[in-house]
């Protein structure tokens, strides 16, 4: 469903129910819908999903960089550091990777936390991923017994340069991966 962010008549029922925009009024009737669907038929729906995700689009979620090295000054250098926008969480990462690699955004999808930091799993290990800064062994070790199709992990994860070598050849190894398989399953973003 695709539904442009039109608010209601002020004087509408809709906005009298607390509903200022069309959106909003489009998500309650999906709840609704799936509501009824569970009650009329409680055998056969107890385990149907009725769940859905809410999408906006927006633009990347990097920050520009395209600029010669004559053009950057000193203070301006940070942005390689990270070049991820401030207002940007690891769902927005998560799902503008999947997007990029044209994995569908319906696919199952959960997440746990090990070593007090998240990790993502998409379709039960066709793609693991953690954006937290400073990951350790155990998050890696956790991750790969997913047995992933695909890693992906946000620069800042990594401290340093010798940090992001580690994990890519703990990966490799746990999940006896090649060279250049680990070289195309595992992405840094």
């Amino acid at each position: 469903m695709v539904q442009l962010p039109e608010e209601t008549p002020e004087d509408s029922e809709a906005r009298k129910a607390g509903y200022h925009t069309i959106p909003q009024i489009a998500k309650e009737r999906i709840r609704r819908a799936g509501k009824k669907i569970k009650e009329e038929s409680p055998l056969t729906t107890q385990n149907l999903d009725t769940g859905f995700r809410v999408f906006r689009l927006a633009d990347s979620n990097f920050e520009e960089v395209k600029k010669a090295p004559g053009e950057y000054n000193q203070a301006q250098l940070d942005l390689f550091l990270n070049n991820v926008k401030s207002d940007r969480t690891d769902l927005d990462l998560l799902f503008g990777a999947m997007l990029s690699w044209g994995v569908q955004l319906s696919l199952p999808m959960s997440s746990e936390e090990v070593d007090g930091k998240m990790i993502y799993t998409v379709n039960e290990g066709d793609l693991v991923a953690c954006f937290a800064e400073d990951i350790t062994e155990n998050i890696v070790k956790a991750m790969a017994a997913k047995q992933p199709l695909r890693v992906l992990f946000r620069d800042s994860c990594f401290t340093r340069d010798d940090a992001k070598i580690n994990v890519f050849e703990t990966l490799k190894q746990l999940l006896d991966w090649s060279e250049e398989e680990a070289m195309k399953n595992i992405k840094v973003i």
